[in-house]
């Protein structure tokens, strides 16, 4: 800024002095022709004089050389009357130091030839001599011509005086106007160059820039307009720091891996539980593309197929890492601009690993389950048919089948109360109550609970604990079946 600063001060002062030096030379020639009329005017009006007087005392016949003498002296000038050809007839002299002979052959070269000017001359190099001539008529005839000759030194010095004032006068003019011109400019770009500045550093992002606003013309609302968009410009980089931040931190937290492929199959975004998958760093992945790097033949098909078809794609896949296999649900979306302006690719891999083993869990659990119930219910159909058939007349077969079917019976409803458990755990409503438990209690309850049905098959249920108390958070109802459960399994 300060270069404009400069440029537009010299632009100034070199056109206020062109203008200056052209005023100078205009005025100049002004007063030298002021001053040479009026040093014309004043030869003529003499002139006039002695010419008058000549022809009123009859002419150059009659001439009185003593009375032209003494008004040569007067006039400080050189009188010389010629006659038609040319012949000196009286010359007063001493009026320069130009000889007689160039003096007549000026004279004659006025007379025989056209001269320069009508009625005057300057001869010797500018103002050094001057001619002025008139006609000497006697009697209504010309008799000849009468010649003033005066010195113009101080024409020449007055002239050189005036330019002395005009220089003197425009220089001073010039650094009066200088002086002016720096502090009026300095007045008008200070406020561009501050608003300059601050435009700079809010192109390199600093919006906490600002500029002075001392000022109510153009300039100040120049000042307060930049001010005005850098408040705005540094409000909206705080609303879009924060809505960055947000989705940052949704992003790196999120449960899913996320990788973002731009138009040309450069990967632009690589988040923290996608390299915690798949064990790779943003170095790998960053704005290379998905086909160097991907290497699952499933991914990049349906990258592919995306591509192509510009449509959501959703599948289930099995993908080797490490030494296991693990499922993932990848969800892949076309990213569309506005005018359908194609913008990229965003996958989302969700971890359903855990789901698959629960659901297959589950399978089995089920399917062993449906297997359990069919050995109580033949049993107790079995049993129940038999005594329809007869038995239950006998007393003994009565009470043996009895026990069996009450024994299927248990058997049964703790399959039941399995599925139904297992139905609990399953639903979002399903809730822990969390207490104080005594495990050395809860497993002696068990015990006493099973005891019989131990007894049945022999077997001999026994606690080892302890004197120190186990003392645990926990839900207590759902602990006791956990253990029933356990000891009921190793019952069977």
């Amino acid at each position: 800024m300060t270069k404009y600063r400069t440029r537009l001060l010299f632009a100034l002062i070199s056109l206020i002095i062109i203008v200056l030096i052209g005023l100078g030379l205009l005025l100049g020639q002004l007063f030298k022709n002021y001053y040479i009329n009026t040093f014309n005017e004043r030869l003529k009006i003499e002139m006039g004089i002695v010419t008058t007087y000549i022809e009123q005392n009859g002419g150059l016949n009659s001439l009185n050389t003593e009375e032209i003498a003494r008004m040569g002296d007067m006039l400080n000038a050189r009188i010389t009357l010629v006659d038609l050809e040319g012949n000196i007839r009286f010359d007063t002299g001493e009026i320069s130091s130009t000889k007689i002979s160039r003096h007549k052959d000026i004279i004659r070269e006025i007379i025989g030839e056209k001269p320069s000017k009508q009625n005057d001359l300057e001869i010797g190099g500018g103002f050094n001599l001057h001619y002025y001539w008139m006609p000497v008529v006697n009697d209504q005839e010309k008799e000849g011509y009468i010649f003033l000759t005066t010195k113009i030194n101080e024409l020449k010095n007055a002239y050189s005086q005036i330019w002395w004032i005009l220089t003197i006068s425009l220089g001073l003019a010039l650094i009066v106007i200088i002086l002016l011109g720096t502090r009026i400019t300095n007045r008008y770009t200070k406020p561009i160059e501050s608003a300059t500045k601050v435009a700079i550093e809010l192109a390199k992002g600093n919006y906490h820039a600002r500029t002075y606003e001392d000022h109510i013309d153009e300039t100040g609302m120049l000042s307060s307009s930049v001010n005005i968009l850098a408040r705005n410009l540094q409000d909206l980089m705080k609303i879009k720091e924060s809505q960055q931040d947000r989705l940052t931190t949704l992003i790196e937290n999120m449960g899913s891996g996320l990788i973002l492929i731009d138009s040309r199959g450069y990967i632009n975004l690589v988040n923290r539980p996608y390299k915690e998958i798949f064990g790779v760093d943003s170095a790998d992945y960053m704005y290379k593309l998905y086909y160097e790097v991907i290497d699952q033949d499933e991914i990049t098909q349906m990258i592919e197929e995306i591509f192509m078809t510009e449509q959501k794609v959703r599948k289930q896949v099995v993908l080797p890492l490490e030494i296991e296999r693990r499922h993932f649900e990848v969800y892949g979306v076309p990213i569309i601009g506005t005018n359908k302006v194609w913008k990229g690719i965003l996958l989302v891999f969700h971890d359903i690993t855990e789901l698959k083993k629960l659901e297959q869990m589950r399978k089995d659990f089920v399917a062993n389950v449906s297997h359990e119930l069919k050995t109580p219910i033949t049993s107790i159909k079995g049993f129940s048919e038999t005594l329809l058939d007869g038995a239950m007349h006998e007393e003994g077969t009565l009470e043996a089948f009895l026990e069996i079917i009450l024994k299927e019976s248990d058997r049964l409803q703790t399959l039941i109360q399995e599925l139904l458990d297992l139905s609990k755990i399953e639903q979002q409503g399903f809730k822990l109550t969390i207490g104080k438990v005594d495990l050395r209690q809860e497993i002696s309850d068990v015990l006493e609970i099973l005891k019989r049905r131990a007894a049945e098959k022999e077997i001999k249920l026994e606690m080892e604990h302890t004197s120190a108390n186990a003392i645990i958070e926990g839900d207590p109802n759902r602990l006791k079946q956990v253990f029933i459960n356990l000891v009921s399994a190793s019952i069977w």
